[in-house]
């Protein structure tokens, strides 16, 4: 492999389930969760400035306004109304950002709007008329095909502590094998999902292991001769 070849790991960070600090120095990008499914001004204040210390890169995590269920519950939102929340997530986070001394580089949409907007045209562009002219994150779908289609930048990402169905797709957390919880296991997708050209892996920061699987992550990604470097990093 080409020594200069690159690869980025990502996590969910700022979501008050996990050790923030702890996998900010493994990762190096970070999706931060803007206050609508978990987190805080302070929380988001914290991750931000810890990000530009460990040279981190920081992206949007938008989410349904659903403390209540962690987001993960396909809400039927109005176009307008979910456009407005979005716009309200990315700019809290931007101004926290900037004041830290770094930007928000991208967006990514949390749980099951994340999901909802690789099928449902309308809550897709109602994600993308919210969030500016950012890079948007994830995995392909409508959401993907629309950034596309308006000019910016698309990034793709694979889970390696997720099961993945014959659609390609990621299998329901209720289903067996949705859950890939082995870190051995997990180290050896992200090697696997990097090779396929993707742009970004992701360990879910709100797993049990989080930080371990991440630590598994990136020594086996590097072992492989992948050098990482955050999304869209300067």
């Amino acid at each position: 492999m080409d020594d200069l070849a690159t690869i980025d790991l990502n996590a969910d960070l700022g979501e008050e389930v996990t050790d923030d600090a702890a996998l900010l120095a493994v990762v190096s990008s970070a999706n931060v969760a803007c206050g609508y499914h978990a987190g805080s001004v302070a929380i988001m204040r914290a991750v931000c400035e810890q990000a530009v210390v460990r040279g981190v890169s920081v992206g949007a995590q938008v989410s349904y306004d659903d403390r209540a269920h962690f987001g993960r519950v396909a809400l039927d939102v109005a176009h307008d109304t979910l456009r407005e929340q979005v716009a309200d997530q990315v700019g809290t986070l931007t101004a926290i950002a900037e004041a830290a001394g770094t930007t928000v580089r991208y967006l990514k949409p949390h749980g099951a709007l994340y999901h909802r907007t690789m099928d449902d045209p309308e809550q897709a562009d109602a994600v993308l008329a919210g969030s500016g002219r950012l890079p948007v994150l994830g995995m392909p779908g409508v959401l993907l095909e629309a950034v596309a289609a308006a000019g910016r930048t698309v990034l793709h990402e694979g889970f390696p502590d997720r099961g993945y169905g014959a659609d390609g797709r990621l299998l329901p957390r209720d289903r067996p094998g949705a859950l890939v919880e082995d870190g051995a296991e997990v180290a050896a997708r992200a090697v696997e999902l990097a090779a396929g050209g993707l742009d970004s892996v992701c360990v879910h920061g709100d797993s049990p292991g989080a930080v371990d699987h991440a630590r598994a992550c990136r020594a086996a990604l590097e072992a492989a001769g992948w050098r990482l470097r955050g999304l869209l990093a300067p």
